[in-house]
């Protein structure tokens, strides 16, 4: 195992929903040596301000969680946005990375470079064996190309990069933008608001029939860390070369429906769900073969249930804190109790509260 907790870390992407459950995770299991840089200290895309940063920190491994990510929505609006500042970031990292002699990089790929209509659960092997989902296709051709990257650097440079497939992830810290979001916190917000303002139905894109598999982003993150910490033997020897990603999910998977379904109860909303079937389904389904990484030695801890209740409890404190903060600066006392009530709620039923309350975790 590979645990020198004083090496040099580079966290790219820290901030996000991924990369920030990465550094929580490395300073948990004692490593003390971690290096970040906030978008305005560093931007990623400029290929100048990368070189300078590798040659002047002495960075002894690489966690590349940064990037530009957002939902079908987003994709199909911004799709050059979402090709060119992918590739740019994970072009200036990698190559900064090996020409500054750092031998050891983790890449965050994404499920979404499997075929659209893959075989389930989704082998590591089914990569590029036929057509992309077009939804998403510029923001997967850019994650492909980060994975190609990192295998073509190993083969001809002897570095040890390697690259993981997380399937859809979320929890503390995901972006909840009404349009530009994932699907768990975009539902999250939709049912939260539909609950406050008592609104009698909530509308889903979609016919609510495809079927995903959602990971907790700490486990996600723990996952990370654990295959980072394997010898390079081991790792070599259950990849190839040219196929040396490693999927990173749950083993199982639920309708849109059922989750749409799920939240609705930890939020407490009672009224109906509609789907509007004029929207796009996106892939039909996405379960990722897991085989791998469970001979590797490692496996998620976090229910889905479980991990949803946690994730809203993150949500409200952050609404909680962005409105105190206002508070603080506008409005008198039964302004601000005014705002909590609409906040939070406080028409949600003793049996929910009885319910969910002992279940968060502080």
């Amino acid at each position: 195992m590979n645990t020198d907790f004083h090496k040099r870390i580079y966290v790219a992407g820290h901030s996000g929903l991924v990369g920030s459950a990465i550094l929580r995770t490395l300073k948990r299991r004692g490593y003390t040596n971690i290096v970040t840089r906030s978008h305005a200290e560093l931007e990623l895309t400029d290929q100048e301000q990368v070189r300078e940063f590798f040659a002047s920190e002495e960075i002894d491994e690489v966690y590349l969680a940064a990037a530009r990510v957002g939902g079908i929505y987003a994709n199909n609006t911004f799709p050059a946005e979402f090709i060119h500042d992918n590739l740019a970031v994970q072009t200036n990292v990698i190559h900064e990375a090996w020409r500054n002699n750092v031998q050891s990089l983790l890449f965050l790929g994404s499920s979404c470079i499997y075929p659209r209509m893959a075989p389930q659960p989704i082998k590591e092997a089914y990569l590029m064996e036929s057509a992309l989902e077009p939804t998403n296709e510029p923001y997967a051709m850019a994650k492909l190309a980060g994975i190609k990257l990192c295998e073509s650097y190993n083969r001809q440079y002897g570095t040890d990069y390697r690259s993981v497939i997380p399937t859809n992830l979320y929890g503390s810290g995901d972006n909840y933008h009404p349009k530009n979001s994932h699907v768990i916190p975009a539902l999250l917000r939709r049912f939260h608001e539909a609950r406050i303002e008592g609104s009698a139905s909530v509308s889903i894109w979609g016919t609510g029939n495809p079927r995903r598999e959602f990971l907790h982003v700490d486990d996600m993150a723990d996952a990370c860390i654990h295959l980072m910490e394997l010898d390079s033997e081991l790792y070599r020897a259950h990849t190839q070369p040219m196929s040396s990603h490693v999927n990173i999910g749950t083993g199982s998977d639920i309708t849109i429906g059922e989750v749409a379904g799920l939240i609705a109860k930890v939020v407490g909303y009672e009224g109906t769900i509609e789907y509007d079937s004029s929207q796009p389904d996106g892939t039909p389904r996405k379960w990722l073969n897991t085989e791998c990484m469970q001979e590797l030695g490692w496996k998620p801890t976090i229910g889905l249930e479980e991990g949803l209740i946690e994730t809203y409890f993150s949500y409200c404190r952050d609404l909680l804190e962005n409105t105190q903060r206002a508070q603080s600066r506008a409005l008198d006392v039964q302004s601000q109790h005014r705002r909590q009530s609409f906040l939070f709620g406080q028409t949600r039923s003793a049996a929910h509260n009885q319910t969910y309350s002992s279940d968060l975790r502080h």
